[in-house]
């Protein structure tokens, strides 16, 4: 009676029938918190009228037309709107429709980039472990997670990975912030150095890590250094901020926060908040120079590419994040929920760490608090939490294989930018009853 292919075949989902706000409803009435945006994508909740009105004023005027005949005018805005909101050499725009296309994207634009300068040899890609960068072959093959890759190992690409910037479990007793930042850092040198400079394309990283760490941010002068090895390369930086750009961190581009700019950087999720599929990949006048000096030509393309009426919603989205002040709300309801999370589940024995920015919090779970030991894989203590959280009322984005892709649980939190402090103590509330059932006995 259903012929919807599920995510898992043997945990069928409620069918969802409309969004107020924080809240999704399902067909028998029951009220979900969105305490994840879904997947960090829902920033202006459910219900915003100006984005809705903003999609159907377009399709009266034009629903689609070809990139490869036509621009339109809401992709035009919206780029504008990018570019001028964007730090650094920020001069282009590639749309798409999602984080995986995105990152799609920026690996092949990097490619051809070398291809047009005529550096041909320079083909590799080096990322990091624990990453995510999309399920597209090419993005899964950049990204870290073994879990992911595991199955489709035969069919992947070529690319290396450096360990992550990740403090809780990398940083020595005694190191500094200053000191880790750099080491870390350093890593992507001996591997450039390692593999021949002149074979290396680009680095890629997610500015703040999302679903495989969990709201894992850089410490110290991570990303200074990581820019300033990138330049002595001659190599490329490209920044994933499908999940935590876009307002999600505090500021609209996370990487401002880092006093950097990269060469392409890439965005989706809360671009077009939920209300339609969007994602782009954004380049440096140097980049499109190239092309423009160049063939001409960027060998990439899909169908739906600056769809007028996904364009015309993220407009809409990054207006009501600009003009509302809604980024700076941002900033201040973390630190909201940051109060929450540390005075309901800072000493909780089962919790080794809280760790984030802005409206985009994780927090890993542990067996021992003391000594950070993870709990048993076996134990699936990621896939119980998210299931008591569900019934509980909270949508909420656990993940397993949090240290090495196999051992390590936490949980993703990225509520809507509008949440309230009665809310975040709602969210709170029903975090502490997935805790308890999910740890119950293993620990």
């Amino acid at each position: 009676m259903n012929h919807v292919f599920p995510r898992h075949t043997k945990n069928l989902p409620p069918t969802a029938v409309a969004g107020e706000g924080c809240y999704l409803i399902d067909a028998d009435g029951r009220r979900y918190l969105d305490g994840s945006g879904g997947a960090a994508v829902s920033c202006l909740g459910h219900g915003d009228p100006e984005v809705i009105d903003a999609v159907k004023k377009q399709l009266d005027h034009i629903a689609f037309a070809h990139t490869g005949f036509f621009t339109s005018e809401p992709a035009e805005a919206l780029a504008d709107l990018l570019i001028a909101s964007a730090p650094g050499d920020i001069d282009r725009v590639y749309f798409v429709s999602g984080g995986s296309e995105a990152n799609e994207t920026a690996i092949k634009l990097a490619r051809q980039y070398f291809i047009e300068i005529g550096e041909p040899q320079r083909h590799r890609l080096i990322a990091r472990q624990q990453s995510y960068h999309g399920n597209t072959l090419a993005t899964l093959s950049a990204g870290g997670n073994l879990w992911r890759r595991k199955p489709f190992e035969p069919l992947l690409m070529e690319a290396t990975h450096i360990e992550p910037c990740y403090a809780y479990r990398h940083q020595y007793d005694g190191e500094t912030d200053e000191d880790y930042g750099l080491r870390a850092a350093n890593a992507l040198d001996a591997e450039i150095e390692r593999l021949g400079p002149e074979t290396v394309m680009a680095f890629l990283a997610e500015t703040v890590v999302g679903a495989t760490l969990g709201a894992v941010p850089a410490v110290g002068e991570y990303f200074k250094r990581i820019r300033q090895i990138c330049d002595k390369h001659g190599i490329l930086l490209i920044l994933d901020e499908v999940m935590c750009g876009m307002g999600r961190t505090g500021s609209l581009f996370a990487y401002a926060r880092e006093d950097i700019a990269p060469d392409i950087v890439t965005i989706a999720k809360g671009l077009g908040g939920g209300y339609q599929p969007i994602g782009a990949a954004l380049c440096t006048s140097r980049i499109y120079k190239a092309f423009e000096d160049g063939s001409g030509f960027f060998q990439h393309g899909h169908t739906y590419i600056g769809h007028p009426a996904a364009t015309a919603a993220g407009h809409a989205v990054v207006s009501a994040l600009l003009n509302r002040g809604l980024v700076g709300r941002v900033v201040e309801m973390g630190e909201v929920l940051d109060d929450v999370l540390y005075d309901r589940f800072g000493q909780h024995p089962h919790i080794g760490d809280i760790r984030g920015r802005g409206l985009f919090k994780g927090i890993e779970l542990v067996e021992d608090r003391e000594t950070k030991a993870p709990f048993d894989p076996a134990l699936k203590v990621h896939a119980k939490f998210k299931k008591a959280a569900f019934d509980a009322g909270l949508i909420c984005y656990p993940m397993g294989g949090t240290v090495d892709g196999q051992r390590g649980d936490h949980v993703l939190l990225a509520p809507p930018f509008i949440i309230e402090p009665k809310q975040i103590d709602e969210l709170a509330d029903k975090l502490a009853i997935a805790l308890k059932v999910a740890t119950n006995g293993v620990g």
